[in-house]
């Protein structure tokens, strides 16, 4: 009898048991149905947000101006209408009238409309102007808010940073980007007997050879190898960094607060280069002219090259000289095997016109531009570069440029350098380069013209 009730006290407290078990689970499902409830009730309230603020944009009205610099074809007329017949089918109500920079003229023009208050609403150019310059001055809408949409996660986080004022403004929304290299002329390399000092495969070469190389080609009869071009600040990524990579040197400090170049590195790299037969420090030109002379066989390396340039076909096959010879793009030759090549980040930014109406317009033009997933691909190939969102893959599948592309993304653009270019007195600092480059070239003292270059450019950083 005993154990008869034992059997039915365990069985009543088992039974309760599995009530209690059971009581909880139920529980443990009814909480989680409603926070799957209250999970779907977010998203479609933050989905239909989202609708009614689309739907809103797409009701803007608004007259804009955008001012572009020559970013590959966003330079060419016929190409941009084109990109705009696209906004226009979203947003019809959004005119968009275009003015064509250039590099020899184009910051003049944008600073005298400023002091017009004429600024154009929208530009395309990179963070050295956008941010380091007119944002810094005061003239740039914040677009902060632009980073915080969800599209907008997967951006490059070095070119995220470079879009940022040192006070935690976005005066720039990137769409691409690219990592500057040097071109050369197999051909005349094979002529010189200078192929043995490159690493074609790699696309590298060391100081060393680098100099040798030079030397073979000057003996073998082509007296104009190399130009390091310093008449005005076109192309002077590629004399910067031929400079700092030949000897290890620096440009600025870390923090991108002051200007380093006065280094006993980058003395020797100018004194080396002065001192090399079939190297002319060329007072009379620029990067676009020695592109020119490299594409016609003048001279046998170029310092201002990059994807766009190798697939550039105006006058002829891509890839090749004016004359049918091979280009072989390079990274800059270096003494430590860690090459770092100045890169290009290029975007958008909005002035401050004081019209809200046109800010809202112009904001929905960049994400359209930057982050619509079948206009981006479209925006970005038209730069000839690569694209700043991780996740925005096959751009140029299927295109002519596919197999080039492939190339400089897995050779070049895991070198992308730091980014410099947001230091503070930059424009002085690209004038005080090439004055330093003319008189180093016309006998001056190389650790004499860096030092005063230094000077002038952190006077105008702490301006």
């Amino acid at each position: 009898m005993k154990k008869r009730r034992i059997a039915l006290g365990m069985a009543a407290v088992l039974t309760a048991s599995a009530l209690a078990a059971c009581g909880g689970a139920k529980k443990d499902e009814t909480k989680a149905e409603t926070e799957k409830t209250e999970a779907k009730t977010k998203e479609a309230t933050e989905e239909a947000s989202e609708k009614a603020e689309e739907a809103a944009d797409e009701d803007l009205k608004a007259e804009l101006k955008l001012a572009t610099y020559p970013i590959g074809k966003w330079g060419d007329e016929a190409t941009v209408a084109k990109l705009l017949e696209n906004f226009n089918k979203k947003y019809p109500d959004v005119q968009v009238t275009v003015e064509y920079l250039d590099y020899q003229n184009g910051d003049d023009q944008v600073n005298t409309a400023i002091e017009g208050k004429a600024a154009p609403d929208l530009i395309m150019e990179g963070p050295e102007r956008l941010v380091a310059n007119w944002g810094a001055k005061g003239f740039m809408v914040d677009l902060k808010d632009i980073f915080e949409d969800e599209a907008s996660s997967d951006i490059n986080a070095n070119v995220k940073t470079a879009c940022m004022s040192s006070d935690g403004k976005y005066y720039e929304y990137p769409l691409a980007m690219t990592a500057h290299c040097m071109g050369i002329n197999k051909a005349i390399f094979e002529k010189a007997d200078a192929l043995q000092y490159i690493d074609e495969k790699n696309h590298t070469w060391t100081t060393e050879n680098f100099f040798k190389a030079v030397e073979a080609i000057q003996k073998s009869g082509q007296d104009n190898v190399l130009a390091v071009y310093c008449a005005g600040q076109g192309g002077d990524q590629g004399t910067r960094a031929l400079v700092n990579n030949l000897y290890s040197g620096s440009y600025t400090n870390k923090e991108h607060t002051e200007y380093t170049a006065a280094s006993p590195e980058n003395a020797k790299a100018l004194e080396e280069l002065k001192k090399t037969k079939g190297v002319n420090f060329d007072s009379g030109i620029v990067g676009g002219d020695e592109i020119t002379l490299f594409r016609n066989g003048t001279l046998a390396m170029s310092l201002c090259w990059n994807s766009v340039q190798q697939n550039n076909a105006d006058n002829g096959e891509a890839g090749k000289t004016n004359n049918g010879d091979e280009i072989i793009p390079m990274l800059f030759p270096t003494d430590d095997g860690k090459t770092e090549l100045c890169g290009g980040i290029w975007g958008f930014g909005i002035f401050d016109n004081g019209d809200e109406n046109k800010i809202k317009a112009a904001k929905a033009f960049i994400r359209f531009m930057c982050n619509d997933e079948t206009q981006a691909k479209l925006s970005v190939q038209t730069t000839g570069f690569f694209p700043v969102h991780e996740k925005l893959s096959g751009v140029y599948d299927g295109t002519d440029n596919a197999e080039t592309m492939s190339l400089f993304a897995e050779k070049f653009m895991p070198s992308f350098g730091d980014y410099y270019q947001v230091t503070p007195g930059w424009a002085t600092a690209r004038t005080e380069w090439w004055n330093m480059l003319q008189r180093v070239g016309q006998g001056g003292d190389a650790m004499t013209e860096l030092e005063t270059f230094q000077k002038n450019a952190n006077a105008a950083a702490k301006s």
